[in-house]
């Protein structure tokens, strides 16, 4: 398309070209932000892989000194030193790119806090173009870089035909041969696919990425060698000594029950401990510690969970609970686990708190039954009036006085439970309810029967009958008749609880 020859519309013309570049190139810090996100994530892969080879290595030195296993031993460790050694050169190179990577983007250190701070351009497009590139004013690393990895995979799978053999199709690090499909279609090199207009962060995950293929590289091959000698062999070279409880807090005449014992652990072992359903760190010695404060009163208990690699490799969990109690300071004691009432007709649950054994420790309940042992304690009531339990600690007696009510009625309901309905939404309701509400028991009512009287539009006289239970099935003829202006009232509603049946207040409901 021809520049107009306006010299105005022209000029316009092209800022808006130059704008549209600059958004072009604009990276958006969401995008920036995703980059460091798996950048963070294959340096923490990385770290995990170094500890796993170093579990490797330490048993391939262990095996070099068992006179069973030496011998078969000493080759494959020196196989999988020549691996460790290519992996550890190529690792170095591609650490020194990642700094030179931050001086083109223009890295300085900067006071922040009180801290000094790395800081570059993340998104600056230039920088990898630079570095990698061998275009004018570029480096020619890419090339560079391309050949390094090519020489790394050819020498990793010369250590040994065995190891050939077994990952020429499988090694984490690529021969790098293959060209590269660009965004447009078109076949592009090494430097152009990875590091042409690249965002610095976005090449520096690139090279933590081959990074980890380095280090899959090199596990491959070592994990291979170990396995030719034979399985891993954990050493386990810290003790420390054990010291279990069954309960932190006692009474006279309560049993307690302390086990003791000297445990051995190796970082070898990579255990994982979760105390309370949360993962635990390991302190100095191997061991998980868990510090909280204890509430309610009773038995307790905290579940805790060992995962950990035995000596012949394999992982095992073991899982126990961690048992105390929780007593009542000043004397005996009675919670009311839902409100201060105890109401007619259900499972009313109490906690009871004795300060001493529960050998030594009797309750009694007036105007009602009591079950259950220990702490936890159901209550049944069936009249309304007054109650009491008696809690009897080493022969001295405590009373606590509670209420009896009724539970309270529920509330008759038809569809949304409004009193001004639409005749259309009416008509669609095919049964009614009995809710409870505000109530802090799951409690439910059904309907046993209501009178039921149809006035307004579309009666001349009013219209009366009846239903049984919650189904509105036995009106469908009257409900057909309903319109805007009519007048629905079920009255005399009677309903079926925990306990017993009661008659509640009926509902009219005034169609529109």
């Amino acid at each position: 398309m021809a520049l107009p020859k306006e010299p105005r519309q022209k000029m316009i013309n092209l800022m808006y070209l130059v704008l549209t570049a600059l958004l072009a190139l604009n990276v958006s810090s969401e995008i920036l932000n995703a980059f460091k996100v798996v950048d963070s994530s294959l340096i923490t892969s990385n770290t995990n892989l170094d500890a796993a080879n170093n579990t490797l290595f330490t048993s391939l030195d262990a095996k070099l000194k068992d006179p069973m296993t030496a011998e078969k031993a000493k080759p494959w460790n020196d196989k999988a030193q020549v691996a460790k050694k290519l992996s550890e050169d190529l690792n170095k190179y591609l650490e020194q790119l990642k700094v030179d990577l931050k001086k083109e983007a223009g890295s300085k250190m900067v006071d922040v806090e009180g801290k000094q701070v790395e800081q570059f351009k993340e998104d600056d497009l230039e920088a990898a173009t630079r570095l990698f590139g061998k275009g004018e004013g570029g480096k020619n690393k890419g090339e560079e870089l391309q050949k390094k990895l090519k020489d790394y995979r050819a020498a990793m799978l010369a250590i040994d035909p065995e190891i050939a053999k077994e990952f020429t199709n499988t090694l984490a690090v690529e021969s790098q041969d293959k060209p590269l499909i660009g965004q447009d279609g078109k076949p592009k090199d090494f430097t152009n696919a990875f590091f042409h207009m690249t965002p610095t962060v976005a090449a520096l995950t690139l090279i933590s990425k081959f990074q980890n293929n380095v280090k899959n590289a090199e596990n491959q091959v070592v994990t291979f060698c170990h396995n030719q000698v034979g399985a891993v062999k954990v050493v386990y070279d810290q003790f420390a000594a054990l010291v279990g409880q069954s309960s932190n807090y006692v009474m006279p005449g309560e049993e307690m029950e302390i086990t003791a014992g000297v445990g051995a652990y190796s970082k070898a072992a990579q255990p994982q401990i979760s105390i309370g359903g949360a993962g635990s760190a390991l302190g100095p010695d191997g061991r998980a510690s868990y510090k909280f404060k204890a509430s309610g009163s009773g038995p307790k208990s905290v579940p805790v969970s060992v995962t950990y690699t035995k000596p012949d490799g394999t992982k095992e969990t073991k899982t126990f609970d961690v048992k105390y109690t929780v007593g009542t300071p000043g004397g005996a004691a009675v919670m009311l686990n839902k409100m201060n009432v105890f109401y007619i007709g259900v499972d009313n649950p109490v906690t009871i708190g004795s300060p001493t054994g529960w050998d030594k420790t009797q309750v009694t309940m007036a105007g009602g039954t009591i079950t259950g042992q220990g702490s936890n304690r159901t209550v049944r009531v069936s009249a309304v009036g007054p109650a009491s339990i008696t809690v009897t600690a080493d022969k001295t007696p405590t009373k606590f006085e509670f209420r009896v009510k009724r539970i309270p009625d529920p509330v008759f309901k038809v569809g949304s439970g409004k009193v001004r309905m639409p005749s259309v939404e009416f008509k669609s309701q095919q049964f009614c309810r009995a809710e409870l509400e505000n109530f802090d028991f799951d409690l439910r009512f059904n309907v046993v029967s209501a009178t039921v009287y149809f006035s307004g539009a579309n009666f001349q006289n009013v219209a009366t009958t009846a239903i049984q239970g919650n189904s509105l099935a036995p009106l469908a003829s009257f409900i057909q008749r309903c319109g805007p202006g009519s007048v629905v009232t079920f009255d005399n509603v009677k309903v079926q609880g925990p306990d017993g049946v009661r008659s509640i207040e009926g509902k009219s409901i005034a169609l529109y």
